[in-house]
């Protein structure tokens, strides 16, 4: 499981004990300078994924079902498009990855010299949860609290590189190759996402084979936070029928 912003494996908590109650092993890992990680140098689009593939091998986890949301779903299709052999189906939330895709007004300001600074250095954990709030209600005190780790101490500058080596023009070479795949896909949408509507979402189902779209009602970008209950029934139902 991949997450993204706020690149904490504490999105997926709700999800761990379902999953591994339907007989399958639930590993999330907190991405560089997010969570318990450390800040990387470099913390690039590119670092990000070769750390992914780094604990994919050094954890022995051979195929996956590659589970993403946000950033990583940049980081971790860009990932399955090089390591076809081991991704045995997707899950995607709230991610893009078109080579004609568009930052968001938040990532502009983010990308954007000056300006992504003054935002990182001016925020405070309480400033951030209520930004993670208006995109998803259903985000508590622990679940800021665990984010805020992303950008305390200085963190924060791990996101601007994030941000500012991820140009959508690198997915041109990977134009096709996820679809090339042919694995199942499972899409899982907020309603309300306000960074990645449903209409990108329909766009994956369109392009990917054997792909089922589930739009949970109600809930925002951050849709395993707003519904764990609902998401949980519709990822363990998608490995029930994948399974051997």
């Amino acid at each position: 499981m991949v997450h993204g912003f706020p690149e904490s494996s504490y999105m997926w908590r709700d999800l761990m004990e379902p999953v591994a109650a339907a007989g399958w092993r639930a590993v999330a890992p907190d991405l560089l300078g997010f969570g318990d990680s450390p800040l990387g140098d470099p913390s690039s689009w590119e670092a990000q994924v070769e750390a992914l593939g780094e604990f994919h091998s050094s954890g022995g986890l051979g195929q996956v079902v590659l589970c993403v949301h946000d950033w990583g779903g940049l980081i971790g299709l860009r990932w399955a498009c090089e390591n076809p052999e081991s991704i045995r189906a997707l899950i995607i939330s709230a991610s893009g990855f078109f080579s004609d895709g568009k930052w968001h007004g938040l990532a502009d300001v983010m990308r954007a010299p000056g300006d992504g600074e003054a935002l990182v250095e001016g925020l405070t954990e309480e400033s951030l949860g209520a930004l993670l709030t208006q995109s998803s209600p259903g985000i508590g005190p622990d679940a800021v609290a665990e984010y805020w780790k992303g950008f305390e101490g200085g963190r924060g500058r791990g996101a601007l590189e994030l941000y500012r080596s991820g140009d959508f023009e690198k997915l041109v070479p990977y134009e096709g190759k996820l679809a090339a795949l042919g694995v199942p896909a499972l899409l899982l949408w907020g309603e309300t996402d306000p960074f990645a509507p449903v209409a990108g979402a329909k766009r994956f189902e369109s392009e990917l084979p054997d792909t089922r779209l589930v739009v949970v009602e109600g809930a925002g970008h951050f849709v395993f936070e707003d519904a764990p209950d609902e998401c949980a029934r519709a990822v363990t139902g998608f490995l029930a029928e994948i399974a051997p």
